[in-house]
């Protein structure tokens, strides 16, 4: 009897979490995504810390982010963002065998898991916390466009202390709009990218000027990022040529 009673809580525990999760997929496909777990995580920390809470976010659309900076996020964190269906199978596979190789842990977390994370999850390297950052990739994948994939991710990622979304962090260290930036500037945010909390873009070190020049060297191989409504085709592009759906 008691076997039966858990079976059925856990079955009703799964039917709401999978209908939650798909319908705050579908609702963030339109609407923007104005906090995230991290965030709250985060402003907890400060109180706990004796901190007062600092949170900077300002939601701009695709169109008001300068062009360089997808560009420059796909060259230094996703070469492959517009060719993959979430997870980079390569990168995974090169970075497995460089973890057994040097025992030190090397990520391979594409643009859209990183998306997933922010948005729906916490953060941790737990097997739950990866498994459910498997399941909401697959689901943002299936049913957002690559445009709107890098729109929140470029909205919702951390840039700093308390500094959150490229527009702000164009504002707290660059004292310009998202739209201002230049190609350098978003070169040296996303050299960033792998540690905000260690790596400023406002105070960069040697080392990220470094990883700036680096990152503006392979944007040269990446095409501009398509606008809604166009496709990368790989076959057919060249230099950053698109065709329309």
């Amino acid at each position: 009897m008691l076997i039966r009673i858990l079976w059925k809580i856990i079955r009703w525990g799964l039917g709401l979490f999978l209908a939650s999760s798909i319908l705050s997929v579908i609702i963030l496909k339109f609407i923007p995504v104005y906090i995230t777990p991290l965030m709250v995580i985060r402003s907890f920390q400060q109180v706990s810390n004796g901190e007062s809470i600092t949170l900077h976010h300002h939601w701009v659309p695709m169109k008001e982010i300068a062009p360089s900076m997808p560009v420059a996020v796909m060259a230094s964190e996703d070469t492959h963002f517009l060719l993959h269906h979430g997870f980079d199978y390569a990168a995974i596979e090169k970075a497995a065998k460089r973890n057994l190789k040097h025992g030190k842990k090397y990520g391979a977390s594409t643009i859209s898991q990183q998306t997933a994370k922010n948005v729906f999850l916490w953060p941790g390297r737990s097997w739950l916390r990866k498994g459910c950052e498997v399941y909401f990739t697959a689901l943002i994948e299936l049913m957002w466009s690559k445009q709107r994939i890098m729109e929140v991710y470029l909205n919702s990622i951390e840039m700093g202390n308390g500094i959150y979304g490229v527009d702000a962090c164009a504002e707290y260290h660059f004292g310009k709009r998202a739209i201002e930036l230049s190609r350098a500037d978003c070169a040296l945010i996303a050299a960033t990218l792998p540690n905000p909390r260690k790596f400023s873009s406002k105070t960069p070190s040697a080392y990220m000027r470094k990883r700036q020049r680096q990152i503006q060297h392979n944007m040269r191989y990446i095409p501009v990022f398509p606008k809604e409504g166009e496709d990368y085709d790989p076959n057919t592009a060249v230099g950053g040529v698109y065709r329309h759906r």
